[in-house]
């Protein structure tokens, strides 16, 4: 048995939160960048022995367009797959509906699952430092559980997710970042956006079409010198506070 963990993390926190259930699941595993700008999916096939951990952050209570294109040309060929959603404590809505369907589709058999809390990658103070010691030891016994039940053979019945047919709409969000004067041109963002959206012979531009506000030119920007509209940013925070303030918990379903 192979085990691969694909991951879609622009900001690093579901990639927090997928090292810490894979490292807990089995000592040696693959990782599969799902955020490379270079990555199509279609090199990639596994066997009905391998096991992969897909891990995806909540975009609005949908899977981020770009991870679903690339997990579309994946070849499954009925690998065992356990899925872990990640949001910043709003909800993940019909994330793993979606999630579930396009590996089923590619050829994946869903047999656990996992949703998870880590800091909001636009609105950092909610969920502020998770997951922390209590999602890690959660999360840890989640890991263990599943894997005990694989090897009981207690995970061949079909996996029922919460989330809705159709799903929700998503149009994505008006925060598109934008780089300031500390600019200094390095075209580190225009390498690491997962989508393109910044020319690399104009790294302080960004395409806004193509932008889909995953923040990562910000996190990874040494100058600090990207960021979204502090009006926007204000007014996100207002409507997003009454539903991220209280402490979600992280969630098993198998």
């Amino acid at each position: 048995m192979s085990v691969y963990e694909i991951v879609f993390s622009p900001t690093g926190g579901t990639k927090r939160v997928s090292e810490i259930f894979t490292k807990a699941f089995c000592q040696d595993s693959v990782c599969i960048d799902l955020a490379r700008q270079d990555m199509d999916g279609s090199e990639y096939s596994f066997s009905k022995e391998d096991v992969c951990i897909v891990s995806v952050p909540s975009y609005g209570g949908r899977v981020p367009g770009a991870a679903v294109s690339r997990l579309r040309r994946m070849k499954g060929n009925q690998a065992g797959a356990i899925l872990i959603t990640v949001y910043g404590n709003r909800a993940y809505d019909d994330t793993f509906a979606e999630l579930q369907d396009v590996l089923e589709g590619s050829g994946f058999s869903c047999m656990a699952a996992v949703a998870a809390v880590a800091e909001h990658s636009i609105m950092r103070q909610f969920a502020k430092g998770r997951p922390d010691l209590e999602d890690k030891e959660e999360i840890l016994k989640f890991a263990a559980e599943i894997r005990s039940k694989m090897e009981a053979g207690a995970l061949t019945g079909e996996l029922r997710l919460p989330g809705n047919r159709p799903y929700r709409e998503y149009g994505g969000v008006p925060m598109k970042p934008q780089s300031g004067r500390s600019c200094i041109k390095c075209g580190l963002c225009a390498k690491e956006c997962p989508v393109g959206a910044i020319p690399c012979d104009r790294p302080y531009k960004t395409d806004t079409d193509t932008c889909i506000s995953c923040m990562r030119c910000i996190s990874v920007c040494p100058q600090k010198a990207r960021s979204v509209s502090k009006i926007l940013l204000g007014a996100g925070s207002m409507k997003l506070k009454k539903a991220c303030s209280e402490r979600k918990k992280n969630e098993l379903f198998v």
